[in-house]
């Protein structure tokens, strides 16, 4: 009976470091500014501002809430809620460029096109 406890005692022990961890929303906090980074690096700024916006302030709000012992449980869902809008604003902007890039190479097959039936370069 003795072991049984020491054993539970040492279980509880042993994951409530990892429950404080996901309670203070370090490891969300850390996806959220790596997926903020990948935003940014992707040219969000250009072509999703509105939304690399939303997630910039959000980041921020969930660290100023991660500090603050009354809204800590708050920090993660504030930290997952702004990696979602920068990973939509990573999305939005590489669908914008690729799309822009898709127009180029339109108007290059169609000016190829025009060349080929009006017998430019012969």
């Amino acid at each position: 009976m003795r072991h049984g406890l020491y054993v539970m005692a040492l279980a509880f022990a042993l994951s409530a470091p990892a429950t404080a961890f996901a309670q203070d929303g370090a490891l969300e906090l850390s996806q959220a500014r790596q997926a903020v980074d990948r935003a940014t690096q992707a040219d969000a700024d250009q072509y999703a501002p509105d939304l690399i916006g939303m997630a910039r302030q959000g980041l921020q709000q969930a660290q100023r809430a991660a500090d603050d012992r009354r809204e800590r449980k708050n920090a993660p869902a504030m930290a997952q809620r702004a990696a979602a809008d920068a990973d939509l604003a990573r999305a939005r902007s590489e669908e914008a460029t690729a799309t822009s890039q898709l127009q180029l190479r339109r108007n290059e097959v169609n000016q190829l096109q025009r060349q080929l039936e009006t017998g430019e370069n012969r």
